[in-house]
């Protein structure tokens, strides 16, 4: 069973909180006892999940944020004098162009928000991590992270940043009361991901799951953020890779006729 939160480390911070895993972590995370705060761009829809979590009797609040902009995550960081856990999530995937024709833009906006955006929420809340004693730094990766696959160079560039950012951060900071986890999910099946990815190609977006069954969900993934989360302080989980069973790696994948 699942220990509730020390009072000093009870605020969890959730970027990418808007949709998908990310919403879905803010649900887990305020179900086993935080206090959560969703950060997103899109006020209305972090807004509308926040309503959502504290019409179920649990503690969540709402706070509009970009988080490649670094002036704006410091002033939210400077709210606060304890965060318990931080969950870096927002990130995402723009094409799936060969390296030759790749679209630059697409390169330089995937690893602003996958690898820039976890660096300027870490740096900003890390000494409020340590302040609290007990502190967790999630971050929410990618098998992509671990492998590569032709058409996603760009994403896999991103997502190994990430990985690399942190396994070093962990090697830094060892010694402090603060853990850090690596989540790195394979075919997740969410309401945007491949949607965004392609443009808003419907057509393009059905394909990545086609006759795939069972593909991942983000509760599946949000379920195994929150069991890393609430396991007992002194126990890290530094690298939890999880995939459908449908998938054996980032090439091989079982469809269905």
């Amino acid at each position: 069973m699942a220990t509730a939160p020390s009072a000093a480390s009870r605020i969890a911070i959730v970027t990418g909180a808007s949709s998908g895993i990310g919403a879905a972590t803010a649900r887990q995370l305020a179900a086993a006892g935080y206090r959560v705060v969703l950060t997103a761009r899109r006020k209305d829809r972090i807004e509308a999940v926040a309503e959502e979590i504290n019409a179920a009797g649990h503690s969540a609040a709402a706070y509009q944020l970009d988080v490649t902009d670094r002036a704006a995550v410091d002033a939210f960081a400077s709210a606060f004098k304890t965060v318990g856990v931080l969950v870096n999530n927002a990130g995402g995937a723009l094409g799936a162009d060969p390296v030759a024709t790749g679209d630059p833009a697409h390169w330089r906006s995937m690893y602003e928000t996958n690898v820039i955006g976890t660096l300027n929420l870490t740096q900003a809340l890390l000494p409020k991590l340590v302040a609290s004693g007990d502190g967790t730094v999630v971050v929410v990766s990618s098998t992509a992270g671990h492998g590569t696959y032709e058409g996603g160079a760009g994403y896999v560039a991103a997502k190994h940043g990430e990985h690399v950012l942190a396994e070093t951060l962990r090697l830094e900071i060892v010694g402090q009361p603060v853990r850090v986890i690596e989540i790195a999910p394979g075919m997740v099946k969410t309401d945007e991901f491949a949607l965004t990815r392609f443009g808003g190609d419907e057509q393009r977006a059905s394909k990545v799951y086609e006759g795939v069954p069972d593909p991942l969900t983000a509760d599946d993934v949000a379920q195994t953020i929150a069991w890393t989360v609430t396991r007992p302080s002194h126990v890290n989980v530094d690298l939890l890779v999880l995939r459908p069973r449908a998938q054996a790696s980032n090439t091989k994948v079982h469809r269905a006729p």
